[in-house]
């Protein structure tokens, strides 16, 4: 659900905090960093979940059901599990997205690295993708990780966040400076 980089409030900082020493001290970052993605795509894939989560009409306790069943279902880790049904009981499911990519940012800067967000109008293939982040972690200095997201909008190129650094090189982005300038010459 971590798509380009957000501001990331106080809230999703602590819970993805909290849920990351637990994972450290079971040394199990990575697959919590995993089942979190594994979850986050099931919602995101399903419009009735996304609904269930995100409004505050349900009550805690069909949220806390749905996420107990999703998780089982989709096999998560028991730290995971319970997790999301903490984050479910305590109603901050509509948080979700802000958690996992705090969680994220937090694994990746106790691991020395960068997180790039990319945003690209068509899917990556495994080699594109790898050869731009040897580009990113050249151009940084660090390794990079990167976080891809599709968004057709876009029409071509990529738009590339890392850290306060953006850079653009989007066909609609193009399109848009291409059009304001032809306005100020006619």
């Amino acid at each position: 659900m971590a798509e380009k980089s957000q501001r990331i409030s106080g809230v999703a900082e602590r819970y993805a905090s909290s849920l990351y020493e637990l994972a450290s001290a079971a040394k199990s970052v990575d697959a919590v960093g995993k089942d979190l993605d594994q979850f986050s795509s099931i919602v995101e894939g399903n419009e009735e979940l996304k609904r269930l989560v995100s409004s505050p009409v349900f009550a805690s306790s069909e949220q806390l059901g749905a996420v107990a069943a999703l998780a089982e279902k989709a096999k998560l880790g028991e730290l995971t599990g319970n997790f999301l049904k903490v984050v479910a009981r305590n109603r901050r499911l509509q948080s979700l997205s802000e958690i996992v990519a705090a969680y994220h940012e937090i694994t990746a800067r106790e691991r020395g690295e960068a997180t790039a967000y990319v945003q690209t109008a068509r899917p990556l293939t495994a080699a594109q993708e790898k050869e731009l982040a040897a580009t990113l972690s050249s151009a940084t200095g660090k390794k990079v990780a990167t976080r891809v997201t599709v968004d057709p909008a876009l029409l071509g190129g990529l738009i590339v966040q890392v850290g306060s650094r953006q850079i653009d090189t989007s066909l609609r982005t193009k399109l848009s400076t291409l059009k304001h300038a032809l306005k100020e010459v006619g």
